[in-house]
């Protein structure tokens, strides 16, 4: 079975009770990346890995590749990994006009189509349909989404395009699944004050998809519509710069239910980040089958680098024959010399500024390690910890964790491998959550949750 067949089996399987989900990695982190496919290696599981359309479009986004491009570099890190090809399902993730927003709706959605049809070119199979925005020439107010009528027929154009694209594609290819609807914020941001976010009704939500399938079948597809796995609700999480809003089952009970009732998909999560083992567990057995993790994995990238920077400094800053990374200075110099993806997201005075670009949930740094004296930093502390080891001590301050499984000769005191574990920790509770984890980043066996949990 090729990875959309799979997919497409755990939404069956988890709508019919069963306790199975995937993760959604959204990361072009190489290193998240890397962690992903040994995780899926561990739990002979499939692996979705998903790209923005700020992330990855037809002028390069933020990372500056086109979907091809991205596609190939999947494939190249999957090889070096040695992690099978077929396994891996790659998704588009808010694909839609939300890049070209500013522009009037014509040009946006133009964009918008050539989008996601590069998206379907390059071998995406699964990919989520977001108009929900509004462009510079919708009326109403634009910081809300736009009407169900609107979004949905927006929506359906895309499809279309889709579709056009994928009977250019080898034959036998498989057909994209689509996901549907947006959270609430719409995309771009995290929750700001101190209230949770409020849980989609199941009013607004049948009639989305009712306007959703109508807006389909106008434009005769039909077929199209049995293959919409999944629509994205808010589930009431969410997390800011230093708080969490965590998943109530009691809060999303009527959508549970909705599921088993009117609806015979399933949903999808994002902005999962940063929730209990319990609580993502719950979220499964509640029918969000698939679970969005990304600031999360990079978080914890972040953390392990920081980690190896201040083992860097203690342990060979008095040596001459030693030039330290300085990998934290070189991150913050380039934050503040290129402001864009942080300052519209960070409120405060210097002081809540500063600790926001290292330490917050929202880690908009994860933008800034692709930038050339920010990876040059980084590869310079890597190979600085490479050739000079830090003492095992200094490795249990600093990562303890992972200091455990060093002393038990699972793991070598390499930085890579360091980095790649501590960011295993996250996965290993999402593998967990989803039932398919088997092998936790500390190397203990994991236990499925329920009855028999215990943190």
């Amino acid at each position: 079975m090729d990875a959309s067949g799979q997919l497409f089996r755990i939404v069956q399987e988890n709508h019919s009770g069963k306790h199975v989900g995937i993760s959604s990695i959204c990361s072009a982190n190489r290193f998240v990346l890397e962690a992903g496919m040994e995780q899926a290696k561990r739990d002979a599981s499939l692996l979705c890995i998903e790209s923005t359309s700020n992330q990855v479009n037809q002028f390069g986004g933020y990372t500056g590749k086109t979907p091809a491009e991205f596609a190939a570099f999947v494939k190249e890190v999957a090889k070096a990994e040695g992690f099978p090809q077929e396994m891996i399902l790659l998704g588009g993730d808010h694909i839609g006009p939300h890049v070209w927003r500013a522009e009037k709706a014509a040009s946006a959605m133009a964009r918008a189509r050539e989008l996601v049809q590069g998206y379907v070119r390059a071998g995406y199979t699964k990919i989520h349909l977001d108009a929900s925005m509004p462009c510079a020439d919708d009326p109403g107010d634009r910081k809300r989404p736009l009407a169900d009528e609107l979004v949905s027929e927006r929506a359906a154009e895309l499809c279309l395009a889709a579709e056009e694209a994928h009977k250019e594609i080898k034959a036998g290819s498989p057909a994209p699944l689509y996901v549907i609807g947006t959270e609430v914020p719409i995309p771009g941001g995290e929750q700001e004050g101190s209230r949770a976010p409020e849980v989609t009704s199941t009013e607004d939500l049948a009639r989305t998809l009712a306007t959703a399938r109508q807006a389909f079948y106008s434009r005769g597809l039909e077929e199209a519509w049995e293959r919409v796995i999944a629509v994205v609700v808010q589930p009431g999480v969410e997390f800011g710069d230093a708080n969490v809003f965590a998943y109530d089952p009691a809060k999303a009970k009527r959508l549970a239910d909705f599921v088993a009732q009117k609806w015979n998909r399933v949903y999808e999560a994002h902005s999962t980040d940063y929730q209990t083992r319990e609580a993502l567990h719950e979220m499964v057995r509640d029918h969000f089958a698939i679970l969005k993790v990304g600031p999360w994995l990079t978080f914890a990238f972040r953390e392990a680098v920081f980690a190896l920077a201040m083992m860097e400094e203690e342990w060979l800053g008095s040596r001459r024959d030693v030039t330290l990374s300085k990998v934290r200075e070189e991150l913050e110099a380039a934050m503040l010399e290129n402001p864009g993806h942080w300052k519209n997201y960070y409120r405060g005075g210097d002081a809540e500024l500063r600790f926001a670009r290292k330490y917050s949930y929202s880690d908009r740094s994860r933008y800034y390690w692709q930038q050339p004296g920010v990876a040059a930093a980084l590869q310079k502390l890597l190979n600085n910890l490479t050739a000079h080891p830090a003492p095992a001590p200094m490795v249990h301050q600093y990562l303890p964790r992972q200091f455990e499984a060093i002393r038990e000769g699972r793991l070598k005191n390499n930085p890579r491998e360091l980095i790649r574990e501590k960011i295993l920790e996250v996965l290993n509770i999402y593998a967990n959550a989803c039932g398919v984890g088997k092998t936790a980043a500390d190397g203990s066996e994991t236990l499925r949750l329920g009855k028999a949990h215990a943190e």
